[in-house]
């Protein structure tokens, strides 16, 4: 029998690409062929920044191309997320439709085995049917967020959504318990996805997200970045609405116990990574950073960006802060404060972008200010790092909950930010009595999560019944 071959279809955003990626070495440690399809733009971006030797194909792994009709003006708009989508979802299906037939009828790969697509790039039904290989959905958020999104079609018929006007996300409307979700506990509507937050009765987002889920419902299965013993309940109940999950979190974690071909710190980057943060890291103190980043997407105003660095400032605390360069409307340059910058010159470090898994394992980091998405929660957690959080968008607001409440190594700063919070919050996670019942909780949860990827743990049994599974359903496909 030939080796089994996966076709990995990644959505071209940093929070999605290396998750993948992860996902392809542990499948190549139980055998896989694997193509690993990059979009055109994307693939251009990576080559400048990671460069051709990482791009390249390698035992077993092969990188292929297809056209998204994205320019380098498009990924500079001040709405590029949308445009981005938009152009990949109306240029990318038929070539990668044409590419997965070429590859499955190429004399010199293995056959199709199985097609993995990110929930994002949810186009590839139609041609897996047609070959008849299993299609599954690698879905990157947390097991609470993705049943959050399946709640958006009960959420209309309850009423909730959309929004009567504005002014229900002020006047405390958005605190109405939310009880009746499966498996999730303690929840408000401020909980459940941003894409709530609308009065748009055709709102182009909660349309987006219900497609999203309803493809991921009916696929062979589903692969989740988390572990059993961290969202159990949630699982439990995700089960009754997907034949198939998989969870093989902390993905990095899982890579680093079993290998797969490629190095452990193979990496995709849209951006150069600052490795001299990492030496300034080794001049501070143990625990004594607070680590700041708000990842790939998030974009502040001028007024939230100096609330948070006079806030930063405030606690007397050193910081190193990851600032990207589209991260502030009207540019970076212009809204740091000249005097800030003074003020914490000794105990500050500004970088661009960097290896946030290294960064947060280092000695000296105690705390992480984060936008809560899902790859910095699991980040967080392999650590022992405990979090603050301001979260912005789709799911982050789930994961801040489940953070606070349920796992406990998280706070949260409110969303019309200030100064003073941001400032008590730091000093309460660095010095508080708060602070160390949250990093006694941050300690258990990364031991938790090494259990579940080691041999006999749950993460590492379930990437073997994945690759079985796949197996068994090849050969009752074979004639």
């Amino acid at each position: 029998m030939n080796a089994p071959h996966a076709v990995l279809i990644p959505y071209p955003t940093a929070g999605h690409l290396n998750p993948m990626l992860e996902l392809a070495k542990l499948l190549r440690s139980r055998g896989f062929f694997i193509t690993f399809v990059n979009t055109e733009f994307s693939h251009q971006q990576l080559l400048k920044t990671v460069g051709s030797d990482v791009m390249s194909a390698t035992n077993n792994l092969r990188f292929e191309t297809i056209a998204d009709g994205v320019s380098q003006s498009d990924s500079e708009s001040p709405d590029h997320v949308f445009r981005v989508w938009f152009l990949i979802q109306k240029n990318s299906p038929a070539p990668l439709r044409d590419l997965i037939l070429k590859l499955h009828s190429s004399s010199d790969l293995p056959p199709l085995t199985c097609i993995v697509t990110n929930f994002l790039m949810n186009f590839t039904r139609g041609v897996a049917e047609q070959l008849g290989v299993p299609e599954l959905v690698f879905w990157t958020t947390s097991a609470c967020g993705l049943m959050a999104s399946l709640q958006l079609g009960e959420l209309i018929r309850r009423g909730f959504v959309p929004l009567r006007d504005e002014g229900c996300l002020t006047n405390g409307y958005l605190d109405t318990t939310v009880d009746w979700i499966p498996g999730m506990r303690e929840m408000r509507l401020r909980d459940l996805s941003s894409f709530i937050r609308t009065t748009n009765h055709d709102d182009i987002l909660v349309k987006m997200e219900m497609e999203e889920v309803d493809y991921a419902s009916k696929a062979w299965g589903v692969i989740l970045n988390t572990f059993d013993d961290m969202e159990r309940e949630v699982l439990g109940a995700l089960r009754g609405f997907f034949p198939r999950i998989y969870t093989l979190g902390a993905l990095g974690e899982l890579v680093d116990q079993i290998g797969g071909g490629l190095k452990a710190s193979t990496r995709l980057s849209v951006w150069r990574e600052d490795r001299s943060c990492m030496e300034w890291l080794d001049s501070q103190s143990e625990a004594s950073v607070i680590y700041v980043s708000f990842g790939s997407l998030t974009v502040l105003t001028a007024h939230q960006l100096a609330e948070f660095a006079w806030g930063l400032a405030g606690s007397d605390h050193p910081f190193l802060w990851i600032i990207r360069p589209d991260m502030v409307d009207g540019g970076v340059r212009t809204a740091l404060p000249e005097e800030f910058i003074a003020a914490t010159k000794g105990r500050s470090f500004f970088a661009s972008w960097c290896h946030q898994g290294q960064v947060l394992a280092h000695r000296s980091v105690g705390g992480f200010l984060t936008h809560g998405g899902w790859n910095s929660m699991m980040e967080s957690v392999l650590s022992g790092v405990p979090l603050i959080c301001w979260p912005t968008f789709a799911d982050q607001y789930t994961n801040c909950r489940y953070a606070c409440v349920h796992w406990g190594f998280g706070s949260e700063v409110d969303q019309e930010v200030t100064r003073g919070q941001v400032r008590d919050r730091v000093r309460e996670l660095m010095e508080g009595e708060k602070g160390k019942e949250m990093r006694e909780r941050s300690k258990k949860w990364k031991e938790m999560a090494k259990q579940a990827t080691r041999r006999g743990g749950s993460s590492h049994m379930n990437l073997d019944r994945l690759a079985e599974d796949l197996s068994i359903k090849e050969m009752q496909s074979e004639p």
